[in-house]
């Protein structure tokens, strides 16, 4: 690995990727991203609150909210529940599939959850996992029981054997799963996956729209049943192309490990966790290629100089290595618990704890800020039903954002 952190119980050597060695790299010769200095960034008057102190999680992925209660992933194959706002003495066991997640590699494992847009009548939730013999990530549907005009407050457990597999991705390597679940304002489920692993990206897949690898999905589950799957939107962008899949929304990425839909415009952002130098965070557009691995960052990879960056588009902000190793993408926060936060993106980076944000106006940057320096190991961001939004960390803790003072 590319940097020295203790990452075998991580989640996240997601980021450090690879087996290439650090060496300088070279500006493509196109328009920079906006960015603001690091010297302007100053922190704010806001910080992270741990919660539910009661519990005790191992290795969190993800945080989402279904009725009035929270929902959190463990690597190893667990979904656990609880009553959002309320400290209750320990979580409740809603989905176990530890016998057929593989978290073998450190990036493997329970990695992604979305719920149904119509969960409250059909019961339906998705989750990514990675299996085994044959390396694959896998999306699958499971249905909870208790579900329907009662909603899911009631819902007590998911069978295992409700599982009706979406979609099976073979994986080359270990690392770089991507891994996030999240229906759109469409109602379309979109899929992240990274180039496939090693290091590199040693079979191009980030720059071919032929492979799901490296990319973002975007597919249509409303329909599934026994005898049908999925179905690809007729307006995906590569639909009816010569030599792209029609599932791909955009693509070009390495490991995006979260991305998220802004909930007042439907804006879709994602951080790109880098190689060795440079973490990127991206507002992700329809058909969109976002460099990689003739990109990392703003800067040549491959070849390290003179590369061709034409038809790329450029991340909104980028970062070195200098500043963290693991890109950690969030949320815009449109919450009531921090007013002066509103419509601000919030990212952190697993190596430095830190977690810093941004307003996207007219096309710039403004006001990005170091926002907390929270001193853990940030796996994973969550947005509850009002707009607030959580931080996980590697020691199993759930932390809330808050106004401090």
């Amino acid at each position: 690995m590319a940097f020295a952190v203790s990452i075998t119980l991580l989640v996240l050597a997601v980021a450090c990727g690879g087996a290439a060695t650090r060496g300088p790299a070279t500006t493509a010769p196109q328009t920079a991203p906006s960015q603001v200095p690091q010297s302007t960034l100053e922190s704010q008057d806001v910080a992270l609150e741990r919660v539910y102190e009661n519990l005790t999680f191992s290795r969190l992925t993800n945080l989402v909210q279904a009725g009035s209660r929270l929902f959190v992933t463990e690597q190893t194959g667990r979904v656990l529940s609880f009553p959002i706002g309320r400290e209750p003495p320990e979580a409740d066991v809603f989905l176990d599939i530890r016998d057929r997640v593989s978290d073998a590699g450190n990036e493997e494992g329970l990695l992604g959850l979305a719920f149904d847009p119509e969960f409250d009548a059909n019961g339906h939730f998705y989750v990514y996992y990675s299996a085994a013999n044959p390396r694959r990530s896998v999306v699958s549907r499971f249905t909870a029981a208790g579900t329907g005009t009662a909603g899911p407050k009631n819902a007590g457990i998911a069978e295992p054997e409700s599982e009706f597999v979406i979609m099976q991705v073979p994986q080359p390597y270990k690392n770089h799963n991507g891994g996030q679940l999240a229906f759109g304002p469409d109602g379309m489920l979109y899929i992240s996956l990274g180039d496939g692993g090693l290091g590199g990206d040693p079979h191009g897949n980030g720059q071919d729209p032929s492979t799901l690898l490296g990319s973002i999905l975007r597919i249509d589950v409303s329909g599934v049943g026994p005898d049908q799957g999925y179905r690809v939107p007729p307006d995906n962008p590569f639909v009816g192309s010569p030599g792209a899949r029609d599932e791909v929304w955009a693509y070009g990425f390495r490991n995006p490990w979260r991305f998220s839909f802004d909930r007042q415009n439907g804006d879709l952002w994602a951080g790109d966790v880098g190689q060795s130098s440079f973490e990127e965070v991206d507002l992700v557009q329809r058909g969109g290629n976002y460099g990689w691995n003739t990109l990392e960052g703003n800067h040549c990879f491959s070849p390290r100089t003179g590369c061709d960056p034409s038809g790329t588009l450029l991340p909104v902000i980028e970062y070195g290595s200098d500043k963290g190793c693991s890109v950690i993408g969030g949320y815009v926060y449109r919450g009531k618990a921090v007013p002066s936060l509103a419509g601000t993106y919030l990212y952190g980076d697993f190596c430095s704890g830190e977690v810093h944000g941004f307003r996207f106006e007219n096309g710039e940057v403004a006001g990005h800020s170091l926002l907390v320096d929270s001193g853990f190991m940030i796996t994973s961001f969550g947005e509850d039903q009002q707009g607030e939004i959580y931080a996980l960390s590697q020691d199993g803790g759930i932390y809330r954002l808050k106004a401090d003072g």
